[in-house]
């Protein structure tokens, strides 16, 4: 079995979409309006409309309600990563941590994306990586 992806379920596709082109740097992959893909070497993030879930009824995941997942990109600066970000969301950033050196070494800054889940940007100490 091979992992494949996360998936976000959103209202907005377009608008999350735009907020992870920010943050990674590269372009959605678009294969349909109520679809986008992050595709690295070690994983996928995708985004999906509620359409994409809609056959699911009352069990479809509900956007915006996630307190329990966190997304995880591995940056070589944290601190550079954070402050670009910051300067083009501007007032409109949600910061959760600034950067910061977790007692087991990693440097993490933590911000939400527009939907409200938190968004991790983290390094790990030169030695492990």
């Amino acid at each position: 079995m091979d992992f494949a992806s996360i998936r976000i379920i959103t209202d907005d596709v377009d608008r999350l979409a735009g907020f992870y082109e920010l943050v990674t740097g590269s372009d959605a992959v678009r294969p349909a309006p109520v679809f986008a893909e992050f595709r690295t070497p070690s994983a996928t993030l995708a985004i999906g409309s509620t359409a994409t879930v809609a056959m699911l009824g009352e069990r479809a995941p509900k956007p915006g309600r996630n307190d329990s997942v966190i997304v995880e990109f591995l940056v070589a600066d944290v601190d550079a990563e954070f402050a670009r970000i910051r300067t083009s969301i501007g007032d409109g950033a949600d910061i959760v941590l600034e950067p910061t050196t977790m007692p087991w070494g990693n440097r993490s800054a933590l911000i939400r994306d527009p939907d409200g889940n938190v968004v991790n940007l983290f390094s790990r100490p030169a030695a492990r990586l």
